[in-house]
């Protein structure tokens, strides 16, 4: 880890070699991994001290991590995470709050929040995250970065810890999007099918949740989008409604994230911080009745948004409903924001679709991201439209 650390983003591991290649189309970038990747000579904490007192060194490196290093990347050091990644705060109770690069007063979101500070505060090029209820793109949106969730499945997990499976995913942040571009080339490869003229849609839904105040600012940022890639129509996406929405992600999240973390929680009872704690307890009562139901939900919207999107729809939308809260916000002013991002986030995680996080809002000082939310397997092709909207 850098030997200067004043975000706090990096876990104090004691330097251990990470050979990478000489040469290569990432030669030249050091990069932060989150704390749940496993990188051989390092230990992987997840966030939480009695998993890293249990990890040992860890003899392989997860295959995503050596792809970048295959590629000439270098490794700054292993980034602090969310405790076993069941939070969007980026408030550690055991390794401590990694500091928003963008707006230091304001929280840097998690669960990749030291990956965000690491990049923000320009200590590395850029880092890999893991978004499973919006823990990339949340970060991304507080720290004005480039943020993508991929498509499930798209980008390898092997060699990281669960939260949810079924949600989990893996992206990463920059500064700008030349860089992104750069890493994603690597990561994502080619789309099966480009999105060469993008009919662009606007959920009028989706919309609605964005705060008042922040809606002059996201409302030019689209309009920038929609200058160059032209007029968006407006459509409707929630499907039943936003609590409904909700209840089934969290469910199904919460099933999952007790069917990984139960065992471990149960047979050992670590202290878990504030927030994580109650998320856990409550996972563990949802029932199989209310599982059934939302893997039933999920089908249908997955299928609700496939019909939307087509082959060549691109939703534009906020990433999130305001600016990251401060710092000094109370626990329960947290959960509220949370819960309430929840319900913007969920769209991309219910179905599975990509979505990048650009950072091309703000107000008050701190940045807010504007989102492109594509069909399944079009990764490559948001990266190539944020290209786009960088070239002016």
């Amino acid at each position: 880890m850098p030997l200067h650390d004043p975000a706090h983003a990096f876990v104090p591991y004691p330097d251990a070699p990470v050979p990478h290649a000489p040469t290569g189309p990432l030669a030249g970038l050091s990069f932060g991994v989150k704390d749940l990747f496993d990188v051989a000579g390092y230990p992987t904490s997840g966030g939480n001290p009695l998993l890293l007192a249990m990890s040992g060194l860890k003899t392989r490196t997860a295959p995503t991590v050596q792809r970048l290093l295959d590629a000439g990347a270098r490794i700054a050091g292993k980034t602090v995470t969310d405790e076993l990644a069941f939070s969007m705060n980026g408030q550690n109770a055991h390794f401590g709050s990694p500091i928003n690069g963008a707006a230091p007063d304001r929280i840097a979101g998690g669960s990749s929040s030291g990956s965000a500070a690491a990049v923000s505060n320009r200590l590395c090029d850029f880092a890999l995250g893991t978004d499973t209820g919006g823990s990339v793109r949340a970060p991304a949106s507080h720290c004005g970065l480039v943020g993508l969730r991929p498509t499930h499945g798209r980008v390898s997990l092997e060699g990281a810890l669960d939260l949810s499976p079924s949600f989990d995913t893996c992206g990463w942040f920059t500064h700008d999007v030349a860089t992104f571009a750069r890493v994603a080339d690597v990561l994502l490869g080619a789309d099966a099918t480009t999105l060469a003229k993008p009919r662009l849609l606007w959920p009028t839904d989706l919309w609605a949740l964005a705060v008042t105040e922040a809606e002059p600012s996201l409302r030019e940022a689209a309009a920038r989008v929609q200058a160059v890639f032209g007029g968006a129509a407006e459509c409707e996406v929630v499907l039943e409604s936003f609590d409904a929405m909700y209840w089934h992600f969290r469910h199904i999240q919460g099933r999952e994230a007790w069917m990984v973390d139960g065992p471990f929680i149960e047979r050992h009872a670590p202290p878990l911080g504030p927030g994580v704690a109650e998320r856990f307890a409550w996972s563990k009562g949802v029932t199989d009745e209310q599982v059934s139901a939302a893997w039933a939900f999920r089908r249908r919207f997955t299928e609700r948004l496939r019909e939307r999107l087509g082959a060549d729809g691109v939703m534009v939308l906020p990433t999130m409903p305001d600016i990251a809260p401060l710092r000094s916000s109370p626990e329960s002013a947290l959960e509220d924001y949370r819960n309430r991002a929840i319900r913007l986030l969920c769209v991309s995680g219910l179905s599975g679709f990509p979505q990048i996080s650009l950072p091309l809002a703000g107000r008050a000082g701190a940045p807010l991201g504007l989102s492109l939310l594509g069909p399944p397997g079009s990764d490559r092709s948001l990266v190539a439209l944020a290209e786009r909207m960088a070239a002016g």
